[in-house]
């Protein structure tokens, strides 16, 4: 009786531990899922230009200038201050992301905005996504990088 209590009590102990480590897993590949997706507020932090693939220069925003960027599970809105222009700029609609390819489609934007919507909705890059920060790279019909946008995120 006592060997079948005490093999009762093994195997229930065991099965616990068993639950709170695939627990522990499962949270732990939660977050790096989390880690790497778009979902959150990004703030533009410079730009790199490439020639034949490689960046040739980088440089920051000028001062006062401020480029941000919100990412939900399937939309994107974003907004852009330039202090040296009146012009108001932002952007809103849905994107697709997977390992290295950034689409975003645009549904409406600011007045300047909405006449590019008008000749091109779709906008591709070559994505490099880490867990706070981003490049989404323009590239040519040949595939040769042009330049980047460069962000951070901040939330």
């Amino acid at each position: 009786m006592k060997n079948l209590l005490y093999f009762i009590l093994l195997i229930t102990l065991s099965a616990c531990n068993e639950d709170k480590s695939s627990e522990t897993i499962t949270k732990s590949e939660a977050t790096q899922d989390e880690a790497l997706k778009l979902n959150g507020t990004w703030e533009m932090v410079g730009y790199y230009n490439y020639v034949n693939n490689k960046i040739t220069d980088s440089f920051q925003p000028n001062l006062g200038y401020r480029q941000v960027k919100m990412y939900t599970d399937q939309k994107v809105m974003w907004s852009k201050n330039v202090p040296s222009d009146s012009t108001e700029w932002f952007g809103y609609g849905s994107y697709k992301a997977d390992d290295n390819e950034l689409i975003e489609t645009l549904e409406y934007g600011s007045e300047m905005m909405r006449k590019i919507i008008d000749e091109k909705q779709e906008f591709k890059y070559e994505l490099m996504l880490e867990k706070n920060k981003f490049s989404q790279i323009e590239v040519d019909d040949d595939g040769h990088r042009l330049y980047s946008e460069n962000y951070k995120r901040i939330e």
